[in-house]
């Protein structure tokens, strides 16, 4: 009896407690699809830091005159082809209702099956291969593709750079760099110019002779679309080479860890890139997006670490946070947050983001059409910024 008595008295004193809580009426959960380890792990992170960031100012919607939470889930992909379905099959086994990601266009394409199997919507950040959503029905994409960063790439390259030459180093069998080394040489080549190609094998440390190549072959420029692991290691001997080629990459190479390692060189690296922290042209959105993100990271020592250390803006990290808005613009169209309706809804988002209006086309993909292109500042160990330009 005496018990009995104790436990009542210890529920009635916890009755003021549990009625400050929020009421619930289900969660609803996100699922982060990106590198935490791995050759791209660095952009990973920075992509992933833009979606934690977002959930921390969004976490709850109300759908119905009810208040649904909004957690996420995160899973590590290591950007490989041949790890992403495990990890995929593991947010599907977390019944999570929508899935943002990956930093990696080759995981994303290998991932997208399962999710289909398991009629989770998926919305791609910064997987800029056409196939990502081609073919995909259950996949979304608010970034530019690589038909269009490799026009705009060679169009840089050819015209603004002047270079008529172009040699172009990609990793066999990574579908990113693959894809995008097709685009730039389609494009390069039609606008006159010649290119020499070349291809090296995953695990390579040494690429001093791939560099004598492209000395060789008098290029202008060499355009090596690659992960920022071996980018680090070709620039770093290039630095060693006292190599005057310039280099023009794409979007993976606006990392910290390229900064680090051009440090106190005089390699010009250009690169294309979907935002720009310093635009004085911004809107109110991004301007708000890098205060509140700058001050979010400086609060975190892990977040600060995960972002290379510094509090230096990716613009994966924006496309990050604009991932996680377009699904909660999709969610709010919904009555419950189900995942067959998110599915049905995302078609009509119109999310003002900070990387710019994201409305879809017929195949999932953001409606984009203006690159800006940086270039890596050896001194200051920041991007600057260097034009925008588009392909019309």
């Amino acid at each position: 009896m005496k018990k009995t008595l104790a436990l009542l008295l210890v529920l009635m004193l916890m009755l003021p407690i549990l009625a400050l809580g929020e009421d619930f009426a289900g969660t609803i959960t996100i699922g982060i699809f990106e590198p935490a380890s791995g050759d791209n792990a660095a952009g990973g992170k920075q992509e992933t830091l833009g979606m934690y960031y977002a959930n921390s100012l969004v976490n709850t919607v109300e759908l119905g005159g009810k208040t649904y939470k909004l957690e996420v889930s995160e899973v590590d992909n290591q950007t490989s082809a041949d790890k992403a379905p495990a990890a995929a099959q593991t947010l599907v086994s977390r019944n999570v209702n929508v899935v943002l990601g990956t930093y990696g266009s080759g995981a994303s394409m290998a991932a997208a099956p399962i999710f289909e199997a398991a009629n989770i919507p998926a919305i791609g950040a910064s997987c800029t291969n056409p196939g990502v959503t081609l073919g995909s029905p259950l996949y979304w994409r608010i970034c530019y593709t690589d038909d269009f960063q490799g026009d705009v790439l060679a169009n840089f390259a050819f015209s603004d750079l002047d270079v008529k030459v172009a040699y172009t180093l990609n990793m066999l069998g990574e579908d990113y760099g693959a894809g995008l080394v097709n685009y730039f040489t389609r494009a390069f080549e039609k606008l006159g110019g010649t290119v020499v190609a070349d291809t090296f094998p995953e695990g390579t440390s040494d690429f001093t002779a791939y560099l004598q190549n492209a000395v060789n072959a008098g290029a202008g420029v060499i355009f090596s679309p690659s992960s920022t692991t071996y980018a680090s290691l070709m620039l770093g001997q290039a630095k060693s080479m006292n190599l005057g080629i310039p280099f023009v990459a794409g979007d993976t190479w606006a990392s910290s860890v390229i900064l680090e390692a051009v440090q106190n060189s005089a390699l010009k690296v250009y690169f294309s890139d979907f935002f720009d922290e310093n635009n004085d042209e911004a809107s109110q959105v991004s301007k708000d997006f890098v205060t509140g993100f700058k001050a979010w990271l400086n609060a975190n020592p892990q977040n600060l670490t995960n972002n290379g250390g510094n509090d230096i803006i990716a613009a994966v990290s924006a496309l990050g946070y604009d991932a996680y808005m377009t699904a909660v613009e999709a969610i709010k169209a919904t009555e419950n947050g189900g995942k067959e309706q998110i599915a049905q809804a995302l078609p009509g988002v119109s999310y003002d983001g900070v990387t710019g209006m994201i409305v879809f086309d017929e195949n999932g993909d953001a409606k984009k059409d203006i690159a800006y292109i940086k270039i890596a500042d050896t001194e200051s160990l920041n991007y600057i910024f260097v034009t925008t330009t588009s392909i019309q």
